[in-house]
């Protein structure tokens, strides 16, 4: 850990951290909520020995990235904007890219708008969704799943974040990154996160040290960057009204957990598995289900996952 380099790069009005290591072709990371650079540690290092340059910044909001006040700072459109302008301060023109959880989100956009700078995505997680020209993302959520779901929670700004501040760090930590409850996660008022029971021992793959690293951060930082992504949700949907009914048209390799919540929400297996991913991901090639598996399958797996990106990649080493 102590060989990957860290700096600070200036984009899109931000600072943005970026932690990296190797060299050769350029791979960049994405995480997600509520996560960090570090959720690609593993990945980072063994990509480095396979001969490439592993780039993992924090997104907009977390760690040691600038968190804009306003939640209106946060739209889609913002972070492929940030994206953007990393490559061009490293002068890196194309990349492989990877994302997870809310970074998987950003990578379909950045393939989407800006197709010229991927030479082939592996995804992870979140399935792509085109945008519904009717309904509002939150609006959505709530009809399907009521004012309990989480995403509907994150909405209100402070109402969450004084829910998190009541708990231990470390406890909330370890609590989002170990359930392996597929079902949708609903929270009610009433209840909070900080009534939910204590969560399980850490599994092998978590360690303290990798719970103090998250806890640490998010306490210097809070919480609220990383929820700003949701409340922009209904805001990043009307910004993107221009690209509606586009594809993403580069090479897809998707990666999901089977006891993922968003593996399991109803429809997305069908929608993944017949047919509906492939018809706005046309150059789709792969789909993989890892089994047992949860929604943090990078860090869960990292040898497996390593292996996939790996020779997904490889078939393009020619780029």
């Amino acid at each position: 850990m102590e060989k990957i380099e860290h700096t600070t790069i200036s984009t899109n009005g931000i600072n943005m951290h970026v932690a990296s290591i190797g060299s050769g072709p350029v791979i960049l990371f994405l995480h997600g909520f509520p996560d960090l650079w570090y959720s690609w540690r593993h990945q980072l290092l063994s990509f480095a020995a396979l001969g490439y340059r592993a780039i993992a910044p924090d997104l907009r909001g977390y760690g040691d990235s600038d968190a804009p006040p306003s939640l209106e700072s946060y739209t889609i459109l913002h972070i492929v904007g940030d994206l953007v302008g990393l490559l061009n301060s490293l002068g890196v023109d194309r990349v492989f890219l990877v994302g997870h959880d809310w970074g998987a989100i950003v990578a379909w956009w950045l393939c989407m708008i800006r197709p010229d700078r991927v030479n082939a995505l592996v995804n992870t997680s979140v399935a792509f969704n085109p945008r519904n020209p009717f309904v509002k993302p939150v609006d959505a959520f709530r009809a399907l799943f009521g004012d309990d779901y989480y995403i509907c929670r994150f909405q209100e700004p402070g109402e969450i974040e004084e829910d998190f501040a009541q708990m231990d760090t470390k406890k909330l930590i370890n609590r989002f990154f170990t359930s392996r409850n597929p079902r949708p996660p609903c929270i009610p008022k009433t209840l909070g996160f900080r009534g939910l029971p204590d969560p399980p021992p850490l599994p092998a793959w978590l360690t303290e040290e990798d719970v103090s690293f998250y806890a640490d951060k998010f306490n210097q930082k809070g919480f609220t960057g990383g929820l700003n992504y949701y409340r922009a949700l209904n805001l990043s949907w009307e910004v993107t009204a221009p690209w509606a009914g586009l594809q993403i048209k580069v090479p897809v390799k998707f990666i999901v957990g089977d006891l993922d919540i968003t593996y399991n929400i109803p429809g997305t297996k069908e929608y993944i598995h017949e047919g509906g991913l492939k018809k706005h991901v046309p150059f789709l090639q792969e789909v993989v289900v890892m089994e047992g598996v949860g929604h943090f399958l990078q860090q869960e797996k990292p040898d497996e996952v390593t292996d996939h990106i790996y020779g997904f990649f490889k078939k393009f080493s020619t780029l």
